[in-house]
């Protein structure tokens, strides 16, 4: 089961992927800093370094900025689109947890979502 999943936007499109407050648990723990680079690996093994940070005053909202536009120019993702990230457990360390990503297509068919097709894109 997906740790989180977003519909994604124009914004997430064009400048970083903007996560709900929610989502801010999951994520690698930023330990007392607002940025922090980690790595996720795609359906098809390849390892994406993603920058993780939230404001530094107010609202701690996290994004993702570094690495997400190549992710989504070499998916090809488009408004409508899905992103699933999960949290898994390292299965040679002691409780190390790594992330998996991955990205959906929409599915319409007569303008009406019928559903999400996973992308199998090889690698960059």
């Amino acid at each position: 089961m997906a740790e989180f999943s977003k519909l994604l936007t124009k914004t997430d499109i064009h400048k970083r992927l903007s996560l709900p407050t929610k989502c801010f648990k999951p994520l690698p723990s930023l330990k007392g800093s607002h940025v922090l680079d980690f790595p996720a690996i795609d359906e098809s093994g390849f390892v994406w370094t993603f920058q993780c940070s939230t404001r530094k005053k107010g609202h701690p909202k996290p994004v993702l900025s570094e690495g997400w536009l190549a992710f989504v120019r070499h998916k090809e993702l488009k408004v409508g689109d899905r992103v699933k990230f999960f949290k898994e457990k390292d299965q040679g360390g002691p409780a190390t947890p790594f992330y998996r990503v991955e990205a959906e297509k929409e599915i319409k068919i007569f303008g009406v979502i019928f559903g999400y097709s996973p992308i199998v894109a090889p690698f960059p």
